[in-house]
């Protein structure tokens, strides 16, 4: 009885530990919580007597669950899709999630989504949470050397490799940064200062009553100024090598935008929604540091 009211006891205080694990290895705030439920169910059938460090056994039991339940995701075919999906429980708080997942990084969960199971384990334990690669190899049932290989094959994709070098890299970080910000702030005079005056936008799936392509600097910002919405649930990404930004509600793709900078202007913005050519992008992280 001592060791499972001491068992409730530090599971009450890693639930949120166990529960930003879950998040990050599934990108779901639904089945993080089924996944914590889950957690909890196996650990209770275990008497901790002897267990030395119980929260990281309840961070393997965790990653043990979150792995089925990504394998079962991935034998029904799911994928990356250019619609929103619908991730939250009847019942739940979609602004709650959507809050998460600003604050762990919208590009993170998208590129995230682009690993197999096992990569998206070994890569979240490891470079997130720095669990120690002999638990998770006991999680994959591999060998330790294996389990650092498939950490080290999901940075790479998680990270990208540039197209550009790096002084242009940071320029157009710095643009399309400032872009996305006065987007966020519905900044008019912002967007005239960073859109170059014959800046083109163009767009693979028209609205009815919509434009496939637009040109001018003040056509596009005041456009601009209508989607600020959307702006709030974009982040920057590394798209094919070059700084672009990802549209994604509650870290679900939705669009891509490939951003041509000039000097310190944009000159171009091509708006990709349609899921064929959005599975055809590689898609990496625009920073070396995770949140």
């Amino acid at each position: 009885m001592e060791t499972e009211v001491r068992l409730a006891e530090r599971f009450d205080t890693d639930r949120g530990h166990l529960r930003a694990v879950a998040y990050r290895m599934l990108g779901s705030l639904d089945e993080a919580d089924d996944a914590v439920q889950e957690t909890w169910l196996r650990a209770s059938r275990t008497d901790i007597g002897e267990i030395a460090n119980v929260t990281g056994w309840l961070t393997t039991i965790v990653g043990r669950v979150c792995l089925d339940m990504l394998r079962v995701r991935r034998r029904r075919g799911e994928e990356l899709t250019a619609e929103p999906v619908a991730s939250s429980a009847p019942g739940a708080d979609p602004e709650d999630e959507a809050v998460l997942a600003e604050s762990v990084g919208l590009a993170l969960l998208v590129v995230l989504d682009t690993l197999g199971p096992a990569e998206r384990v070994a890569f979240v334990l490891h470079d997130l949470f720095a669990v120690p690669f002999t638990d998770i190899a006991a999680i994959l049932e591999r060998s330790t050397v294996a389990a650092k290989k498939l950490a080290s094959r999901a940075r790479r994709r998680m990270h990208g490799t540039p197209a550009v070098p790096a002084a242009d890299l940071v320029r157009q970080r710095e643009i399309v940064g400032a872009f996305l910000a006065a987007s966020r702030a519905g900044d008019l005079e912002a967007l005239l200062a960073v859109l170059a005056p014959d800046v083109v936008r163009r767009t693979d799936r028209v609205a009815p009553g919509g434009e496939g392509e637009v040109r001018g600097a003040r056509r596009i910002a005041e456009e601009t100024l209508t989607n600020t919405a959307r702006a709030r649930v974009a982040d920057l990404a590394l798209v094919d090598g070059e700084i672009g930004l990802v549209v994604a509600p509650r870290g679900r793709l939705l669009l891509v935008l490939r951003v041509e900078v000039d000097g310190d202007r944009v000159t171009a913005v091509d708006v990709i929604a349609d899921p064929v050519r959005l599975r055809r992008l590689r898609i990496a992280l625009a920073q070396s540091g995770l949140r």
